[in-house]
């Protein structure tokens, strides 16, 4: 029997009737087509399917949606929504080379929005502990941890920009 969730996704309220051992990850690609959160392993190990749920960093691939009634979700493509440009995150991972087959991609930058909102400003050790539990099999790392040092920089100045103003 299908259960009816109503919830937020980047902003968008959505009303969905899901079985009730449909994934969140399959809820977003198959129902509304949001493809950006991948599905790597499928075990909550790659990091691939990362989404924010109420503010928290979670594994769309272990997530029933059924637990998202009532809740927002952020994905990769609500990170700059208009599509006129990109957000902080996703040009310091373009500035950088922090992507290669973008396979982690998606994944790496909603943890990167993940710890840049709890912490504004990390150290690299605060960094590469933001993203334990996320893998990537092409640019070892360092690029992406340069860019995501880079986004929270870029997003510090911006926020003081508009403070002044």
């Amino acid at each position: 029997m299908k259960h009816r969730i109503n919830f937020k996704v980047n902003g968008d309220e959505y009303s969905l009737a899901v079985e009730p051992w449909k994934t969140l990850n399959e809820a977003l690609r198959e129902d509304l087509n949001l493809t950006g959160t991948k599905l790597g392993c499928g075990t909550g190990d790659c990091g691939a399917c990362t989404v924010i749920v109420d503010g928290k960093s979670v594994s769309s691939c272990l997530t029933l949606a059924v637990s998202v009634d009532g809740k927002s979700v952020t994905t990769v493509e609500g990170l700059a929504p208009s599509g006129d440009e990109l957000h902080p995150i996703q040009e310091a991972f373009v500035k950088t080379g922090a992507i290669q087959c973008g396979f982690c991609t998606a994944g790496m930058e909603m943890a990167a929005l993940h710890l840049l909102n709890h912490n504004p400003s990390p150290n690299e050790a605060e960094i590469r502990a933001g993203l334990s539990g996320h893998l990537c099999r092409c640019t070892g790392y360092s690029q992406i941890v340069e860019a995501i040092s880079v986004a929270a920089e870029t997003m510090k100045n911006s926020q003081s920009e508009e403070e002044e103003q």
